[in-house]
């Protein structure tokens, strides 16, 4: 009997092709974005055919695919092409930690791995119980100052402010963690952080290298405690700004050992 899910998948962003490989359906992706780091052996067996903001439309066409995968409004120009070329696409636009996990099991679902993708999405919140366990046992609870671009400055997507609050720490924007666009997360005022007064900055410079030094010299942030007590730290971008399964597993267990080191040194 012919399979009734798809057979030919392209990814537009890593989080599918992360999910797929870890719930063994990875034969039905036929390509994928060229930021793709997880799992590594994915960049040598699957063609790059996107960008997160571009696409090479007429590749993926060769390709043939009966499905593309994509994530947010930022791809809404490549999945036009796309649909207008006749092939069906699935954006997704999940901003939490609680829609991560409810990814997970409808991607599954969608390629008739259901159980496999339930098992992945219960191994994902039973990590985060197991984190925030941890976190509830830390004599304090730090501040945290997540920057996502440096120019302008940029706070953390709320599914980051999630997970910074279940490894330990209290985000210092709470009120932006809603706004689902990078440009409503815009800092005007680059002393708003200085005001707030962080215990620890947490960088992501999503696809370049975190530079603690430049934080640090930025006008009047001298006095902010988490430069002063050299409290600067990168959360490298694959394992916390994609919505997927790296961020549920080592995205949380990096900012939980810095909110540990930090909580443990000031007992």
């Amino acid at each position: 009997m012919p399979d009734a899910y798809p057979q030919r998948i392209v990814c537009l962003t890593e989080e599918p092709t992360e999910i797929l490989y870890a719930i063994g359906e990875e034969h039905r992706i036929v390509g994928i974005s060229g930021f793709t780091v997880r799992p590594p052996r994915a960049r040598k067996e699957k063609p790059k055919v996107s960008a997160f903001t571009s696409a090479k439309i007429g590749q993926i066409l060769d390709l043939k695919p009966d499905l593309a995968i994509g994530f947010s409004d930022i791809q809404a120009d490549i999945a036009r092409e796309l649909i207008r070329a006749g092939v069906e696409v699935w954006i997704s636009n999940h901003r939490s930690v609680e829609g991560i996990v409810a990814y997970i099991r409808r991607l599954g679902a969608m390629v008739g791995a259901a159980p496999k993708a339930h098992a992945l999405a219960d191994l994902a919140e039973a990590n985060l119980a197991r984190i925030a366990t941890l976190a509830a046992a830390l004599p304090r609870r730090p501040r945290v100052y997540f920057e996502e671009w440096d120019e302008p400055l940029i706070t953390g997507i709320r599914w980051v402010g999630e997970l910074v609050r279940i490894a330990g720490g209290d985000d210092v924007f709470p009120e932006l963690l809603e706004e689902p666009l990078a440009k409503q997360r815009i800092l005007a005022d680059p002393l708003e952080v200085v005001r707030r007064s962080p215990d620890i900055v947490l960088g992501s410079w999503c696809g370049k290298r975190f530079r603690p030094e430049h934080v640090a010299a930025r006008p009047g942030w001298a006095d902010v405690p988490a430069v002063r007590d050299g409290e600067l730290h990168e959360i490298k971008s694959p394992l916390i700004l994609q919505p997927g399964p790296a961020a549920l597993f080592d995205g949380v267990e990096e900012i939980h050992r810095v909110i540990s080191c930090w909580a443990r040194a000031r007992a």
